[in-house]
């Protein structure tokens, strides 16, 4: 967990992620990337400098045989207070829509959920589980999908909910954060969604797999491109001014 932890607290303090004094949400899908959100920031808590206050929501989808007991019980042994949101997103992606590409509008009524209860709760900055791998592979579908060069930011401000998003895991790389799940022993929760495995991510993934064949270090390349490009928002002497 150290190693982790070390490339947290950097991401954390190179893009000014967390003040003194607020609570940050963390957003548990259940997944491996989010359950590590949550136990290195629940962790980061007990000796950053700035003192903050951890919490976690989840979505519950109405996915058929979907429990969240285990992530109850690690918010629990970790002093993180735990709320369980029901939200039939999947009656409506699945059932009544039948989406054939449900990625989007399932993701933006979980965005649009976790906003209502972070609104509701009176707090205003929430971190998602996004890794070094996740931009990455952003960015090479954004450019060949869309024919543009972008990525999710570190930072997100959103001004309609007046949530700010922030992704500290974005210094791990998936194969650190599937280790260190592993070693600690983090509960996941296994994802039914229909669509998991054959989406435009996973291809990208796969590409990536297969280029690094021939140009080595090619996550390496591409990530810190996205820095010195810069993209908005990744600047790190701007966020060092």
């Amino acid at each position: 967990m150290q190693h982790i932890l070390s490339l947290v607290r950097r991401c954390v303090e190179d893009y000014n992620m967390i003040e003194d004094g607020e609570t940050v949400a963390v957003g548990v899908s259940g997944g491996k990337d989010s359950v590590l959100t949550l136990a290195a920031l629940a962790k980061l808590r007990d000796f950053y400098p700035k003192k903050f206050q951890v919490t976690a929501l989840t979505i519950d989808s109405g996915a058929p045989g979907v429990d969240f007991t285990a992530i109850a019980r690690l918010c629990e042994a970790l002093e993180v207070p735990y709320r369980l949101i029901p939200v039939p997103i999947y009656e409506i992606v699945f059932v009544h829509r039948k989406e054939k590409n449900p990625c989007s509008l399932c993701a933006k009524l979980r965005r649009g959920a976790l906003s209502t209860e972070l609104n509701r709760l009176g707090i205003s900055k929430i971190a998602l589980g996004h890794h070094y791998d996740d931009a990455v592979e952003t960015m090479l579908m954004s450019l060949f999908l869309e024919g543009r060069i972008s990525c999710f930011q570190p930072v997100t401000y959103l001004d309609r909910s007046g949530v700010t998003q922030i992704r500290p895991l974005l210094y791990v790389q998936e194969r650190e954060v599937r280790g260190a799940v592993k070693r600690l022993a983090l509960p996941v929760v296994d994802n039914p969604c229909p669509a998991n495995g054959s989406t435009k991510r996973e291809e990208t993934k796969e590409l990536i797999l297969e280029l690094d064949k021939h140009y080595p270090n090619l996550k390496k390349k591409i990530f810190g491109a996205i820095q010195r490009y810069p993209l908005y928002g990744w600047s790190l002497e701007e966020q060092q001014r």
